[in-house]
């Protein structure tokens, strides 16, 4: 199969084969990191401007090596670096990039729909590195690709998503993705963190981080959003965290051979106890390194690549 989208804007829209094709050209590229020189001309002559609007760490960075790997020319922008600081709209921001000739354009933004309508602007491909909490399409792919290679598979799988569902991108994009290869999802949080309608998303809706860890594969822990809340949505961290953290305790609800994720940053003590973050069941730092992958995999198809 050969990749027709221009973007990648979100991980609804996708069909399995798609998603398919992005894992197993991401796994093509797993080996190029472990390489004495981590290095290979297939984007050589490319160029790939990250635009951040918001604070990241792992995803920027992500993407920066990603492209450095592939030997493409990557350049960092910021919103604090940037014109914005004086003034200028996305749009036009948008316009004088496009005027430079970059051959992809990642970012991020705090407005839900700020890559759609760059996508709409502009010629070359444009990644969508989280809007708002609309959707965060590359962690839903690096969190597939790290349970497809401890599982073997992601159809048929017990996958809770625990934490501030109503304020995170992730929890939207891999709902959509694991739905679509066949895992059954289920979510848990406080009842203020839960939309109303998340049922209608074919997901197992629970206000019990009990009854959501009982019998899982996978548990993929959220970081409470502050930074999207107006307003309070649970009385402290100290009854968040009685409530929900994920610890030595409830962790033996799950099945023995459980996975557990989070896309970080993480809150220790308050989602996840120190003891099971950094514990045997841990996939964390292997979400950080697949990540790589993943985004090597994108740049390589978005700029005309077969894939494997």
């Amino acid at each position: 199969m050969r990749w027709e989208r221009k973007d990648m804007l979100g991980i609804r829209d996708l069909s399995r084969e798609e998603i398919l094709l992005i894992l197993d050209t991401a796994d093509s590229f797993i080996e190029i990191s472990t390489r004495e020189i981590k290095k290979v001309p297939t984007l050589r002559g490319k160029t790939v401007v990250n635009l951040f609007y918001e604070a990241s760490t792992r995803t920027r960075t992500s993407f920066e090596i990603a492209g450095k790997r592939l030997s493409a020319d990557t350049i960092n922008i910021s919103s604090t670096t940037s014109s914005v600081v004086k003034g200028e709209t996305l749009i036009d921001t948008a316009r004088n990039l496009e005027a430079m000739n970059p051959d992809v354009i990642v970012i991020r933004h705090s407005a839900a729909g700020a890559p759609h309508m760059l996508a709409a602007l502009v010629k070359p491909p444009v990644i969508n590195a989280g809007d708002g909490a609309h959707e965060h399409p590359t962690q839903a792919l690096l969190d597939m690709m790290t349970i497809r290679s401890k599982k073997g598979r992601l159809e048929n799988l017990r996958i809770a998503i625990v934490g501030d569902i109503a304020h995170s991108r992730v929890a939207r994009s891999n709902i959509h993705g694991l739905k679509t290869m066949g895992a059954q999802v289920v979510v848990a949080g406080p009842a203020t963190m839960l939309p109303r309608d998340m049922a209608l998303m074919g997901v197992e809706v629970h206000s019990s981080l009990e009854k959501a860890l009982t019998g899982a594969d996978v548990v993929m822990m959220l970081r409470i959003q502050i930074e999207r809340q107006q307003q309070n949505f649970f009385p402290s961290l100290r009854e968040y965290a009685r409530r929900f953290c994920l610890n030595g305790r409830n962790i033996g609800l799950a099945k023995e051979d459980v996975l557990v994720m989070h896309p970080g940053p993480i809150n220790r003590g308050v989602e996840i106890a120190p003891e099971i973050a950094d514990g045997p069941f841990s996939v964390i730092l292997d979400q950080v390194t697949n990540g790589v992958a993943v985004r090597m995999a994108l740049l390589y198809l978005l700029t005309g690549g077969r894939g494997f």
